[in-house]
């Protein structure tokens, strides 16, 4: 255990010497111990992270241990902090100074040891459950249930946290892998990420998606490990049995590809949350909107596979929505999905461009063959593409910019053409090669940069307006329509 102590008074500076040194004896346990006359010196000598605990003098000449405690905070934000003071009572409690425990003085061994023992006995317990992490803006625990995944990029290292913060340290990835790799929740899926299968929702063959709709790459190399590992950490965990660990792990409506994005268009939060978790145990990825106008604004800035559009929502109702998702995205398919089930309000809905309708007390199963038949079917009789200036031909596999065809190479055309059908998301230069170069031996992604190159230049010039592809440094590529 690392202790700082800081009091201007010399003689209990000894005492509590001296009590420090019995402990060890007493306890069998190394610590280490600074001791400092005033909170000045103390604070002149920290940067963050070095001490486990740190006891501070209430009352002391010049910077008092409340002003010390608060700077200390700032710089350390997970040290423990006593006050020691001659007071039978917390003499800064509630005062924002971050205090965690009350020492009264003159220190005696019972009490101190006490207080010791605490310390230890937490400190040993966070030690498994977490580790310290010293940044520019100090230093802070990190505890690994609450880790979602980690990346590396450009020689930082990302902590992805399950409420979205995002803890980062410039570092190598192989600085931090053994703590998360002795652990059965992590994994490596890549050169740059590891992940927690914790929050793993599915495993498609190039990809984990995750309960926040994180798509964390997976390499060609570590597929078979990885869907080995997360099948034996669910099983392990209870959480699935044998049929559905299988299906987690092969998602077969994506028949080798990237999950479907379905988007649910419903004011009914707990509707929502059903029809969200079916999609998602059949490995797509589902998104919401409470609304009309926001579902046009999604369907605008991304690409999605399908939409589930609920009849009787905010403001325009969805047979309105669903004529206007036409004329802005005609390829994506429109199913409603209601509790209206009047055949005069079906046929209105097929009116307005929907292709299937669906109503809400309909079984799991059946819900879902009809989305994915529908998907399939949709995605099969589509050969034309659009992507404002841009035209994609599949049929007869040519790219038109602005009415001029766009002459490509057949792997340039095959790169475009994966990265349009999933707008948005980053495919690393490995998911790449395996999409267009099959089953040809990995080359470390040189064959990858010189066709995104020679295709990247012929798309701005040309467009120059837009570029289309664009680079997600230490990632890979993505889409932009």
């Amino acid at each position: 255990m690392r202790i700082a102590i800081c009091d201007d008074d010399g003689q209990e500076l000894a005492r509590l010497s001296g009590l420090v040194g019995e402990y060890q004896l007493s306890r069998g346990v190394g610590c280490s111990l600074r001791m400092f006359r005033n909170g000045t010196d103390f604070l002149c000598d920290m940067e963050g992270g070095e001490y486990d605990l740190v006891l501070l003098g209430a009352h002391m000449m010049g910077m008092d241990g409340a002003q010390a405690a608060r700077e200390l905070r700032e710089l350390d934000g997970n040290v423990r902090i006593v006050f020691m003071s001659d007071l039978p009572e917390d003499p800064m409690e509630g005062d924002g100074t971050g205090m965690h425990w009350h020492l009264h003085k003159p220190a005696d061994a019972a009490s101190l040891f006490q207080l010791l023992d605490r310390a230890g006995r937490e400190l040993s317990l966070q030690e498994g459950q977490g580790f310290v992490l010293k940044g520019k803006k100090g230093v802070s625990r990190i505890f690994f249930a609450r880790i979602e995944y980690v990346e590396v990029v450009n020689k930082t290292v990302f902590f992805h946290l399950v409420d979205g913060a995002v803890r980062k340290a410039t570092a190598a990835l192989s600085d931090f892998e053994g703590k998360f790799l002795a652990r059965p929740e992590f994994v490596k899926s890549h050169r740059a990420y590891l992940v927690n299968l914790s929050y793993v929702q599915t495993m498609g063959s190039h990809c984990l998606i995750t309960e926040n709709g994180h798509n964390i790459p997976v390499s060609r190399q570590r597929r078979s490990q990885v869907q080995e590992a997360y099948l034996h950490f669910v099983q392990r965990a209870g959480q699935l049995s044998v049929p559905d660990v299988k299906a987690a792990v092969s998602l077969g409506n994506q028949e080798g590809d990237v999950p479907w994005r379905v988007l649910l268009v419903d004011d009914d939060a707990a509707a929502c949350a059903v029809w969200a978790g079916i999609l998602r145990r059949h490995g797509c990825m589902a998104e919401v909107a409470g609304n009309g106008e926001d579902a046009l604004c999604m369907v605008k800035g991304g690409h999605f596979d399908c939409v589930l559009l609920d009849v009787m929502i905010p403001g325009e109702d969805g047979f309105a929505i669903c004529e206007k998702i036409r004329r802005q995205a005609a390829q994506i398919p429109v199913i409603f999905l209601s509790c209206v089930a009047e055949p005069d309000k079906q046929v209105e809905g097929f009116a307005a461009g929907g292709i299937d309708y669906i109503t809400k007390d309909t079984s799991e199963e059946l819900f879902w063959a009809k989305v994915e038949a529908r998907i399939k079917l949709s995605a099969s009789a589509r050969t034309q593409f659009q992507y404002g200036p841009l035209c994609l031909d599949l049929a007869r596999r040519r790219a038109v910019v602005a009415g001029e065809e766009l002459f490509l190479a057949p792997a340039e055309f095959d790169m475009l053409w994966r990265l349009s059908e999933h707008a948005g998301r980053v495919f690393t230069p490995e998911e790449i090669f395996g999409m267009v170069f099959g089953g040809q031996p990995w080359d470390g992604g040189q064959m990858v940069q010189v066709h995104m190159s020679r295709l990247r230049r012929k798309l701005e010039q040309a467009w120059g307006g837009h570029h289309f592809i664009e680079t997600v440094w230490g990632q890979g590529y993505r889409f932009v329509p």
